[in-house]
């Protein structure tokens, strides 16, 4: 749990210091220190739901549309 608060507090620092540098203003660097994150966990649950469905259909078998356009083709 350290090592990931740690980690945490490093990129907020990071992405504090490239707002600043990018845009000289503190308070934009501010907004985007805090708007990434919020950002980030929510693409994070979104990416996460996609990809449990994902590696749920490739265990049943389901074939993806590439995948069935690829052996019709094979077929014929």
């Amino acid at each position: 749990m350290a090592k990931s608060a740690a980690f945490g507090a490093l990129h907020l620092v990071i992405a504090f210091t490239l707002g600043y540098a990018l845009t000289g203003s503190w308070a934009v660097a501010g907004a985007l220190t805090l708007v990434e994150p919020l950002a980030n966990t929510v693409a994070h649950y979104f990416f996460d739901r996609w990809w449990t469905r994902r590696a749920e259909s490739r265990a049943a078998g389901a074939r993806t549309p590439g995948e069935t356009r690829a052996l019709q083709g094979a077929a014929s």
